[in-house]
């Protein structure tokens, strides 16, 4: 297990692009979203593609410190799922660094195929177990997600 800083790839905003594209069209990807939150500068609408893990029947987001939605996430509060043409209007609540684990855990196991994408912005090697996705869990951001009422 490594202790480098979280690396985003490069090719990860072209990647993003068109995976949201697909999204959009309704194609279901895995357990992939859109997660759309209002940008803290611009107030604009921003969107990405985003894998929920569910634990004991609430869901969550991971990602890394390094991403924007991360910090738009922290200022506003909320934000809109969107899944196969289904919107849902959410509240997003970080987790404190020591109830993340179990976390990382759950989405080491339920999205294999988004492991070695998580391990590398998590600074891990490209192989990292359950195990080092859990210990990783202070460095890496975790949102509670929850319905809001419609207004």
């Amino acid at each position: 297990m490594g202790n480098a800083p979280s690396v985003v790839p490069r090719w990860l905003g072209p990647v993003s692009r068109l995976n949201l594209l697909f999204l959009r069209l309704g194609l279901r990807i895995g357990s992939q979203h859109i997660l759309s939150v209002l940008g803290r500068r611009t107030g604009q609408l921003r969107s990405t593609p985003v894998s929920l893990v569910t634990l004991n029947g609430i869901r969550y987001v991971v990602s890394s410190e390094s991403l924007s939605w991360v910090k738009n996430a922290r200022a506003a509060g909320r934000g809109e799922l969107l899944r196969g043409g289904r919107r849902e209007r959410v509240k997003l609540t970080e987790v404190p660094p020591n109830e993340r684990g179990p976390i990382l855990r759950a989405f080491w196991h339920q999205v294999p195929g988004g492991r070695r994408f998580i391990a590398r912005v998590f600074g891990l090697a490209p192989n990292a177990s359950a195990d080092d996705f859990e210990a990783a869990a202070p460095r890496c951001p975790v949102f509670r997600i929850d319905p809001l009422a419609n207004a």
